[in-house]
């Protein structure tokens, strides 16, 4: 199965609205295993308590709450599904901690403190306007619906 365009652009445009300038955070301290799992399960180890927001056949998706920030956490059927919404997302900015198969998206303290629960690695994507959103507050069209 292939991730269609319309499901990568709308996961685009959450992590647009979710991602931004995020302060400096020491992620390197104690980084457990990588955890595996469906998405209830890596929210369970994440502390989340997931919305749901695609529950597809390729993909689930979650927002999850921290603090007050709240980052996407998302679960793939295949590796190669992951890696295609992985690559379209990063040209979007933001940080991501990557497992097999999952994908915790949120500003850098968030997705930091979240290796220390989850593992995996980490990546940041590329930003194309020179300048962070504040989460909910994406400034791009594009809204799907």
């Amino acid at each position: 199965m292939r991730l269609t365009r319309p499901m990568l652009a709308l996961a685009g445009a959450a992590v647009l609205a979710l991602t931004g300038c995020g302060s400096d955070g020491d992620g390197d301290a104690a980084v457990p295993e990588t955890a595996t799992g469906g998405l209830e399960h890596l929210a369970a180890e994440a502390k989340c308590a997931p919305d749901m927001q695609t529950d597809a056949d390729t993909i689930r998706q979650a927002l999850c709450e921290k603090g007050g920030e709240r980052y996407v956490l998302a679960t793939f059927a295949t590796d190669r599904g992951q890696r295609e919404w992985i690559n379209t997302a990063k040209d979007h900015g933001g940080y991501y901690l990557v497992g097999r198969k999952w994908v915790a998206v949120g500003h850098r303290d968030v997705v930091a403190d979240l290796r220390g629960r989850l593992g995996g690695t980490l990546e940041q994507g590329t930003r194309h306007d020179g300048g962070g959103h504040a989460p909910g507050h994406g400034g791009h069209g594009g809204h799907g619906g």
